[in-house]
């Protein structure tokens, strides 16, 4: 057997071993155990890892429907999100409470950074959710491994290629003129295997803006996102892998400038291009394992006021590196690695570059059967803001009991973040003003950690708490008086608690839930804006059919969020449903509701959000 294709396999067999002391024990570990997650770029089985994680499935992201994945995002524990009037319109998700800048996103391990935004950070806009096959989410501080800021890391794989000849082929509809059309292709044979995919999805949407009222339309978005995924196995130990994809958007929205005359209107569109590719080469020997890759994204984005060219902006993110690790025995391993980035922007405005170079080592092992810790550093070293070393330790301790297994666990992580290209343009840049005009900024320095605990029960019940602190010091933001950044001196707050439960009442019958307590505060101690102090969802799953029909029920809840005013934001729920039904083998028809109550709120001020909306298709899969 192919080790690159029994991936799941190899990371179950370099875990260590575990004791039969009870049959429950052993069924508690075999369920724990094949869940596997990326927490420290290499495959670990959930039970070892004491970082707060969550898994998305495909199964997950098939059953809600959403056509975006910052939907899909939405019901995992302390992720908000922020839409400014729907689909393809400007969309933070903060983990949290932290920024989407704070937070690396990965897709088939390519950082998808848009290097010409003010900040660099993921277009989440562009990722639609038909296509993915798992999300691994990781917060808090993930530097030591990925260089990644306060807010985590969110971890995207497609659908993999596997052996013989696979297919799906969807079609939905429904409210604003909403359509989506997609189509897979997969194979392989042992030795090479791929993936082909395409989807389509435009939509009429709504007027985006309380604001808008002379032209009062719609403001629509259509994406059309082509993924390849590539493999050649060239040997049992060396396989070669190739990734690409790309992502053209059109988006029409409210709110600009003519550039004639420098008039406000609300007749806005830009259009956005992203092509990402990665290469890899991963090769197994003995007790190490090596991989050296690259990737590169590139980002384009033309901009248009009543019909008119207004701007243009682009940039390009090549990253390359070598991973490696070396397992001794059961009870030692360590993964060690190279990262070296290149940030570039060129566009209108600004034609500047960066490289950054990464070198990090953790240590990974137990102390017995019961007790697992990793605890590493990374040293960068930054064109523009020297050298900086992080830090990441976590652990996590087992502990049986009657009827189950509890899990202590504990993290902490440092971070930074050095001032984006764009930040240092705008502060020299001639229509700044003092005091933000000529300030040089410094890099920001971050920390945190989190305390948890869960149980995992033999009838299938997991619970779990976590309470976290973390802070940002020496914070960039935004000065609307001068148009430019200045920096806070003091520490960025966020702390709180998140609890999750999933509960298994019946065979057919699953229900969910999480709620987080997040409060947040800047140097002055007031509440940052748009973080919710209290967020929470609810999901119930029903298979009154066995595997025939599923039914799925989900309340979504916010509660005492501010604009960057100071104003009280809308407190809401919003409640969404879902079914799918099969009607035969690989044949499907599906359909949900979102906002099924029709909801009237707002997550930014003047900013519509959907009402109660409809959509069903049809999805065959072979």
């Amino acid at each position: 057997m192919n080790k690159f294709s029994v991936c799941s396999t190899l990371a179950l067999a370099s875990a260590m071993p575990w004791p039969a002391s009870a049959q429950s024990d052993a069924a508690i570990n075999n369920v724990l155990e094949e869940v596997i997650v990326t927490s420290s770029r290499v495959p670990m089985p959930l039970r070892q890892i004491g970082t707060s994680v969550s898994v998305i499935t495909e199964q997950d992201i098939q059953q809600r429907g959403f056509n975006s994945l910052y939907d899909i995002l939405r019901s995992q524990p302390s992720i908000g999100v922020s839409n400014s009037g729907g689909a393809g319109k400007v969309t933070s998700v903060r983990i949290r409470g932290e920024e989407s800048y704070r937070t690396l996103v990965l897709l088939d391990g390519i950082d998808i950074s848009d290097t010409s935004a003010p900040q660099v950070s993921p277009r989440m806009v562009l990722l639609l959710s038909t296509g993915i096959q798992r999300v691994d989410i990781l917060r808090g501080p993930q530097g030591l491994m990925y260089g990644a800021d306060a807010g985590g890391v969110v971890n995207i794989s497609t659908i993999a290629p596997q052996e013989g000849l696979t297919g799906e082929l969807s079609a939905e509809g429904g409210r604003y003129g909403s359509q989506q059309y997609a189509g897979s292709l997969g194979g392989g044979n042992g030795t090479v295997d791929f993936n082909l995919s395409v989807v389509d999805y435009e939509t009429d949407g709504f007027n985006a803006r309380t604001t808008d009222k002379v032209l009062r339309d719609d403001d629509g978005y259509d994406n059309t996102t082509l993924h390849g995924r590539f493999g050649w196995n060239v040997t049992d130990d060396l396989r070669l892998s190739l990734v690409a994809r790309n992502v053209d958007g059109t988006n029409e929205f409210d709110s600009c400038f003519t550039v004639d005359t420098s008039s406000p209107t609300d007749n806005c569109k830009d259009e956005n291009d992203q092509t990402a590719w990665r290469v890899a080469a991963d090769y197994e020997l003995g007790r190490f394992s090596h991989q050296v890759f690259y990737s590169d994204s590139d980002t384009d984005r033309d901009a248009y006021a009543d019909g008119q060219f207004a701007f243009n902006l682009g940039g390009d993110l090549e990253r390359s590196g070598y991973l490696g690790s070396f397992s001794s025995s059961d009870a030692l391993r360590l993964v060690y690695g190279v990262d070296l980035e290149t940030q570039s922007v060129d566009d209108d405005f600004l034609d500047a570059d960066r490289d950054q170079q990464g070198y990090y080592l953790e240590y990974q092992g137990g102390f017995s059967d019961r007790f697992f810790v990793t605890a590493g550093a990374r040293y960068d070293d930054n064109d523009d803001f020297g050298t900086h070393t992080s830090y990441r330790a976590s652990g996590a301790y087992l502990i049986p009991l009657s009827g189950g297994e509890l899990k202590l666990k504990a993290t902490y992580g440092t971070g930074f973040r050095a001032p984006s290209l764009n930040e240092i343009a705008t502060n020299n840049s001639p229509w700044t003003l003092p005091p933000a005009f000529g300030t040089e900024l410094s890099e920001e320095e971050s920390d945190g950690y989190d305390l948890g605990v869960a149980w995992t029960a033999q009838s299938g019940l997991y619970l779990e708490a976590v309470y976290f602190d973390q802070n940002i010091s020496d914070e960039i933001y935004y000065d609307f008086n001068s148009f430019g950044y200045l920096q806070a001196s003091g520490d960025t707050e966020s702390k709180g608690v998140e609890l999750i439960a999933d509960w298994p009442l019946l065979d057919s019958l699953t229900l969910t839930g999480n709620y987080t307590y997040n409060d947040t505060q800047t140097i002055t101690g007031d509440n940052r804006a748009f973080r919710p102090e209290h967020m929470g969802n609810l999901g119930i799953n029903w298979r009154p059919l066995a595997d025939r029909l599923t039914l799925g029920l989900n309340v979504r809840m916010s509660r005492d969020a501010e604009d960057d005013s100071g104003n009280d934001l809308d407190n809401y729920e919003v409640v969404d449903f879902n079914a799918t039904f099969l009607i035969a083998r690989g044949l499907e028809i599906y359909g949900r509701v979102e906002n099924l109550l029709d909801e009237d709120y707002e997550e930014i001020p003047t900013y519509n959000t959907s009402g109660a909306a409809g959509y069903a298709g049809l999805r065959y899969s072979f």
